[in-house]
């Protein structure tokens, strides 16, 4: 199973900018490895929630469109609210 992925740079950083995006159902997330400089990004909530019920979520590449180029990426590390069912950050890992 592939999952492919919209995602969108984010300039806008900080705890504000992080906050203003969960208001609009994004997540804000990371990706970073392969000696490239890290990149910050934003992925649809709705779509990450569906995915991360998969196991093969957690155990193959994800393809994550930025800008028109595709990254292959693996999940690193999730931050998920403690109560809520609600993704807070994502880290991505270029593979």
């Amino acid at each position: 199973m592939s999952f492919v992925f919209q995602a969108e740079v984010r300039s806008d950083l900080g705890k504000g900018a992080s906050r203003r995006l969960r208001q609009a159902d994004q997540v804000p997330a990371i990706v970073y490895g392969a000696g490239k400089e890290a990149l910050s990004i934003t992925v649809d909530h709705k779509k990450m929630i569906l995915a991360q019920e998969k196991p093969e979520f957690y155990e193959s590449v994800l393809t994550l469109v930025i800008n028109g180029e595709e990254v292959n990426v693996k999940v690193k590390a999730i931050q998920r609210h403690p109560v809520r069912y609600k993704l807070i950050h994502l880290d991505f890992v270029r593979v």
